[in-house]
């Protein structure tokens, strides 16, 4: 019986295994000097949402490599969808070589977030995904 009650233990954390994280890529679009169309020497911003680290949590980094691409020092609003949550914060200011970033205590469901720099003329970044 001991030996059944083991191998059923066994299987039932295999199948709460956590998924690999996943990365939901966004941009915001430059928009220098009221130009809606935009500017060849003002690309577009790559941000990402990595969903699946942690429960409940979400990073909002650089969509480039190494986690570069974000604007500094942007602002992250989010709303959690599902329950109803809110809340505010700031991407790191990219000092020391370490890239801009927050995360995000979100709590589990459909989150939307919302990236706006503090400089610049750009349109606002967004992204919707579930956060396990």
């Amino acid at each position: 019986m001991c030996a059944i009650s083991v191998a059923a233990l066994g299987l039932s954390t295999a199948g709460v295994a956590a998924a690999a994280p996943v990365t939901v890529p966004f941009q915001m679009n430059p928009s220098p000097y009221g130009n809606p169309n935009g500017s060849f020497d003002a690309p577009a911003a790559r941000c990402a949402a990595v969903v699946g680290a942690q429960p409940g949590a979400v990073v909002i980094t650089g969509g480039n490599p190494g986690g570069w691409g974000c604007p500094l020092s942007s602002q992250v609003q989010w709303m959690n969808l599902s329950t109803g949550a809110t809340g505010t914060t700031q991407l790191s200011d990219g000092l020391n070589g370490i890239p801009a970033a927050a995360t995000v205590n979100t709590g589990i469901g459909q989150v939307i977030v919302v990236v706006n720099p503090v400089a610049g003329i750009v349109t606002p970044g967004f992204a919707t995904f579930h956060v396990p």
